[in-house]
């Protein structure tokens, strides 16, 4: 039996639709790296170490990675407004956690339990768009949306940074839980309350397999990095997450109610979509996180200046998504995916002879990665959200987006644990004579992953029919 639409369901402004998640949008995403800058402040305080402290970020994206296949599917089934609020509400509580914390293990705990409820954000923000804009002007909506994920990936460290000095590393989760509070009146007037279309049971077991899957294979690689790949509590992880996906599809093929209906990983375009944004992902975060050492430790600028070098990238990216947006009900999502990986390859190729070289010449590259990424996440999400009916297009955009976040977890991961295996050897590029050649072979290596997904994308992402 088919649910009823009410009038509270209507098509409505794009800038109306990013007024209302846009804000929230940003929020989780500068938070989920907002601590990079106050972590030796923590440290100093609760006297942990280096890996200790690394788990104020693994705990975070753990859990956001494992929520957002289930808030995708949960999305289809109950209201955006309560599931909105709900969850912006679980993001505050653990920022309160956090900030109230009395010890180190606590402030952790806040972390996870803000992780819990940011989860569910971007990918609600994407159904929001689904439901809300009419079909002609989606593109646009997730050309918006990537910029404001873009805008926020940029200000996280700067946000954490500054507001740290200012206030305190525990005033931080203050700020942090005031925003979110402040955010719910317009949400609870703004967001339909009509429950989804979906009335079919929530296959749990197939939902817990696959946040499983997702982290073990995160929790194994950051343990990997920080105790070596070899040690109890890496290598069972990494060897356990392909064998837990393999159990998802079973269960996807043979349950009465599967947490995402098969004929989803039969559509190439969605295949291709998600493969694409987990590889793209890997190597966006890897150079936004590995370029400001490299030009630290290498040029020898200061944080200050290394952190001026990466602002055009975030600029390329917020200005061109929408555009991006736009040019795709004009030439269709193919041609301009292929060309920002193309202008992501360009931009990996600068870098590696970036180490030691000008600023300018690392800067444009920097831009050059904005600017491509930015026509990638566009179009590759409207892919992956017009696979399925924007009724029932949650489950679907719950596993394209937890792939894209897995990709920020484990690509910076084994981009630091092959920067560490190439420290002290030859460069592999044989003309190469700078200072670092450890940085080389870095974005040489994220030069080939592009080059995977620009073949994925040319081969899988085809217009329909």
């Amino acid at each position: 039996m088919s649910v009823k639409q009410e009038p509270a369901v209507r098509t409505r402004s794009t800038a109306g639709v990013l007024a209302l998640v846009g804000p929230a949008m940003l929020l989780v995403v500068i938070s989920s790296d907002m601590v990079t800058l106050v972590l030796p402040m923590i440290g100093t305080a609760y006297g942990t170490s280096k890996a200790e402290l690394a788990w104020m970020v693994t705990g975070f994206l753990l859990t956001f990675s494992i929520g957002i296949p289930f808030y995708g599917r949960v999305a289809d089934r109950f209201s955006l407004r309560n599931l909105y609020v709900g969850t912006l509400l679980v993001f505050a509580a653990g920022s309160v956690v956090a900030a109230l914390a009395p010890g180190f293990v606590a402030i952790v705990g806040g972390r996870v339990i803000m992780g819990a409820g940011a989860a569910a954000i971007p990918v609600l923000s994407v159904v929001a768009v689904m439901r809300l804009l009419p079909p002609d002007r989606r593109a646009l909506g997730f050309g918006l949306l990537g910029a404001v994920g873009g805008t926020g990936a940029a200000l996280g460290p700067a946000f954490g940074g500054v507001l740290g000095q200012l206030v305190g590393w525990r005033g931080l989760f203050w700020c942090t839980a005031v925003l979110a509070l402040v955010l719910l009146p317009g949400l609870l007037r703004g967001l339909p309350t009509t429950p989804g279309e979906d009335r079919r049971p929530v296959d749990v077991a197939g939902g817990v397999l696959l946040g499983a899957s997702t982290g073990a294979l995160l929790l194994g690689i950051t343990q990997g990095q920080t105790n070596g790949f070899d040690s109890p509590t890496s290598w069972p992880l990494i060897i356990g997450a392909p064998v837990l996906a393999g159990l998802f599809v079973w269960r996807v093929r043979t349950a009465a109610h599967p947490f995402v209906a098969p004929a989803l990983f039969a559509d190439r375009a969605f295949t291709a979509a998600t493969l694409v944004i987990l590889l793209a992902m890997a190597v966006n975060l890897s150079t936004l996180v590995f370029v400001p050492t490299m030009i630290i430790e290498e040029n020898g600028l200061t944080p200050g200046l290394a952190s001026l070098i990466m602002i055009p990238g975030g600029i390329a990216l917020g200005v061109l998504s929408p555009v991006a947006g736009r040019l795709m009900g004009r030439f269709g999502p193919r041609p301009l995916v292929l060309g920002g990986l193309i202008m992501i390859g360009a931009a990996m190729l600068t870098l590696t002879f970036g180490a030691g070289s000008s600023p300018i010449l690392i800067a444009a590259a920097v831009t050059g990665l904005g600017a491509g990424f930015a026509f990638v996440i566009t179009n590759v999400t409207t892919v992956a959200a017009e696979a399925q009916p924007p009724q029932l297009a949650g489950a679907g955009l719950g596993i394209f987006q937890g792939a894209q976040f897995l990709g920020a977890g484990a690509g910076p991961a084994l981009a630091g644990v092959l920067l560490d295996a190439r420290h002290g050897a030859g460069p592999l590029l044989p003309w190469y004579d700078l200072e670092a050649p450890a940085y080389s072979d870095l974005f040489l290596g994220l030069t080939a992953i592009t080059l995977i997904a620009l073949l994925v994308a040319g081969r899988m992402l085809r217009p329909r029919p």
